[in-house]
Formats: C-alpha cells, structure tokens, sequence
C-alpha cells in the first residue's frame, strides 16, 4: 500500500514538473493595439505592396517619356571593314575598259559620335504631363488602398473586441450561475428549497457554461482571421491591448464634411489626376499635327587606315511635318469617350461620397441613442436580477424569478455590446468617408 502512495506520489511530481514545464516554454501572449494592427497591415498586405509597385511601374513610364521629351539622345558608333567590290553585280559596267569586275580590297575605318536633340516638340512634351499625372493618380490609388485596408483591418479588430466581449459577459453570467446553484444547494440542505430550484440552477449552470464554451471559441476565431490578415503566423498567441469601450464624438455637420472630404478622398483625387492626364493626352493628340523642330549632327574620324583618318562632322537642324495621320483622328475619339466616361464616374463617386457620410452619421447618432438605451437597460436587469436574488433568498419566491432575471441580463448585455460596436463601426464608417482613414480612427478612437 505504501509503494502504491509513493508511486502516486511520484506520478503526481512528474506530471506537475511536466506542465510547469511546458507553461514556461510558452510564449507570453503579444498584446495588440489598434495602432499596431493597422500598421502591421498595412507592411503585409498584398493589395497594399501592389499598388506601391503600380506606382513605381508609373515613375518609369514618366521618366522615359522625360528622356524622349527634354533629354537629348548621344550615342557612338565605329566601325572598321574589309571589303571586295563586284561592280558588274552593282551594276556597273565599263565595256572595253581595261577596268577589273572586282575591285578592293578597300578598307574604311569610322569612329563617330551623333546625338540629337528636340528643341520644340509639343507632343511629346504633353505626353510627359500625362505621365507626370499619371504618377499622381498611382500614389492616391495607393493610398486608397491603404484606407481601405485600414477600414477592414479596424473591423476585424472590432470583431475580436466583441468576441471577448461577449466570452467576459457569458463568464460573468457562469458566475453567477454558480452562486445560483449554491445557494439553491444550500437552501435545499437547509430544507427551505424544493429539489426543484436546485435541479433549475443546474440547467441554469449548464446553459451557461455552454454559451461560454462558444463564445471562447469565438474569440479565438476572430484572433486567427485577425491574425491572417496581419500577416502574422495563426500560432501567435495574441491579446487585445484595448478592449470594447463607448467613446462619445460629436462630428461636424455634412454641409461641412463633404467638401473637406473631397479634398481628402483618394478615390477621387485618384479620379481627378485620371482626367486631367486624359485631357494632356487630348492636347498631345492636337500636338501630333503640329511640325517639330529638332537639331541633330555627328563628329568623329573616317580614314582608308587607322592612321590616316580625318575629322569629319555635320550638325544640322530639321522641321518634321505630318501631312497625313488617321490615326490621330481614331485617338482623338478614344480619349474623348474616356474623358467622357470618367467624368461619370466622377460624378458618381461624388455622390457616394456624401451618401456615405450622411449614413455613417445617421448610424453614428442612432448607435449612440441604443447605447445610452441598452446602457439604462442594462442597469434595470441588474436590479431585477438582486431583487429576485434577494426574494429566492429570504424564500419569498422560488428561483424562476432568478433564472427569468439572468437572462434578462444576458439579453441586456448582449444589446448594449451591439449598439457599442454598432456606434465604433460607424465612427470606421465616418473615417473612412471622411478620407485619410487612418488618422480619423486614431482621432475618434482616441489613440495616440
């Protein structure tokens, strides 16, 4: 019997070892923050790194057309050759001359250096301002794309607030639940309880430690899915740094917002920087039927041998005229109908735009009216919850009262962490209306 408790014993030692071990060995969880999450995304995200390399593709094409359009063009060339010559193959024929079918060896050596140079060429030169904007439109193309990655990424970080939200209210209710059935315990011992009350608490109990077990597994749900878009690994155990929290904000009026808002929205700055490289390229099209003027020449040695080579050069300037070009007309009706459809789109993002703001005002306003409602609610179920506690305790009433009141509770909690998340994502929603998403969030939520 002895050896059997020392073995016991020595099992229970080993498995403590065991898993102290192992708790050492595992990582403190990373505390995130908002902040911290956005800008994770935004290092990670591919759309993000895509839209940096559109941008990149753009000041190539700008500078290339730089070089065509102002630069001027020197390059080198040299030769040296060693040749025979069939003259009657040429054409040439000396009949009763004493004149050879093939002459040479003949030997030229050609060392030269040419360069050209566009004094006044409108077209190009237009279409250096098109790519110029072009390079604009990219940049706000990636910064919409930062706000929008901003906006998913403080809605994921949202979700994950409200899981753990609900995983800490469904742990407070478990609580509960367990005071609940000692007491029903207790009172039945004591003989002032039916079986009954004590067999309702342990349904009570069950129910509860069963919406805590889903709303655990919830949050760690919502960690992964937040962590995948992070870029970071799903074994990463993470922690929320900030949890659900109401924060009242009194934006201004939408007469004021909107056009502050496009001064601000790179969707449409995108837009705009489209239109007016559109209408350059319109003015490059007008500009092909106009002469250009350039200057070219070239200097360097010619000779029959290295050694008796001379300097030779030229420099001349030339006036190109096109006299015949329906190709111009065809881009003339190309550019005019994307002129055409992008000034729609304009108009038509212009709209959404102030939709979106006066919907995300409207939520911002009703969430703020449900959460001052779900707040008062929630401070009645609980004073239902202590009287019916109180009245199953001085064995007035029996414990449906309770049960009834806890899940009042539960249905007043859960109502006022929807209208908190509803008013936080309509303050993401107003952010991202407003343009520069990430600066607005961190103002309305107040991190800094």
């Amino acid at each position: 019997m002895k050896s059997e408790l020392r073995i016991a014993a020595l099992l229970s030692l080993a498995g403590w070892f065991a898993c102290a071990s192992i708790t050492a060995q595992q990582p403190a969880p990373y505390r995130l923050t908002l902040h911290d999450a956005i800008q994770k995304a935004l290092q990670a995200n591919l759309s993000v790194l895509t839209a940096g390399t559109k941008v990149d593709e753009a000041e190539g094409t700008r500078q290339r057309r730089f070089s065509a359009a102002l630069l001027p063009r020197v390059n080198v060339q040299t030769y040296a050759n060693y040749q025979n010559h069939d003259l009657q193959a040429e054409g040439l024929s000396f009949t009763g001359l004493p004149i050879p079918k093939v002459v040479g060896p003949l030997s030229n050596y050609d060392f030269r250096v040419y360069a050209q140079q566009n004094v006044i060429d409108l077209a190009s030169y237009r279409a250096l301002k098109a790519s110029e904007l072009a390079v604009d439109a990219g940049k706000m193309d990636e910064r919409d794309a930062r706000d929008l990655i901003v906006r998913a990424i403080a809605a994921l970080y949202l979700n994950a607030q409200s899981a753990w939200a609900r995983a800490e209210s469904a742990q407070a209710r478990v609580t509960d639940s367990t005071a609940l059935y000692k007491l029903a315990k207790d009172k039945h011992d004591a003989g002032t309880a039916t079986g009954v009350d004590v067999l309702r608490a342990q349904v009570q109990l069950a129910n509860d430690k069963q919406a805590l077990l889903i709303a655990v597994n919830q949050h760690k749900q919502a960690l992964l899915e937040l962590a995948r878009n992070l870029g970071m690994s799903p074994a990463t155990p993470l922690e929320l740094a900030e949890p659900l929290d109401y924060r009242p904000l009194n934006p201004p009026e939408v007469e004021t917002l909107t056009p502050a808002a496009l001064l601000e929205r790179a969707d449409y700055l995108s837009l705009a920087s489209q239109r007016a490289g559109l209408i350059e390229q319109q003015s490059a099209n007008h500009a092909r039927a106009l002469p250009k003027l350039s200057i070219n020449g070239n200097f360097g040695e010619i000779g029959r041998s290295i050694g008796s080579v001379k300097s030779t050069g030229l420099i001349q300037g030339q006036i190109d005229f096109t006299l015949f070009d329906r190709d111009r007309n065809g881009e003339a009706q190309e550019l005019a109908s994307r002129v055409r459809r992008i000034d729609d789109q304009i108009a038509d993002l212009r709209r959404g735009i102030d939709e979106e703001l006066r919907e995300a005002l409207l939520n911002l306003d009703s969430a703020a009216e449900q959460v001052a409602v779900a707040r008062d609610g929630q401070e009645l179920a609980r004073r239902e919850l202590q009287m019916a506690q109180d009245r199953f305790e001085q064995g007035t009433a029996n414990n449906v009262e309770v049960i009834t009141a806890q899940d009042e509770l539960a249905r007043a909690e859960e109502n006022y962490i929807v209208a908190v998340v509803s008013h936080v994502d309509a303050k993401f929603a107003l952010a991202r209306a407003m343009g520069d998403t990430e600066k607005n969030i961190v103002e309305f939520m107040g991190n800094h």
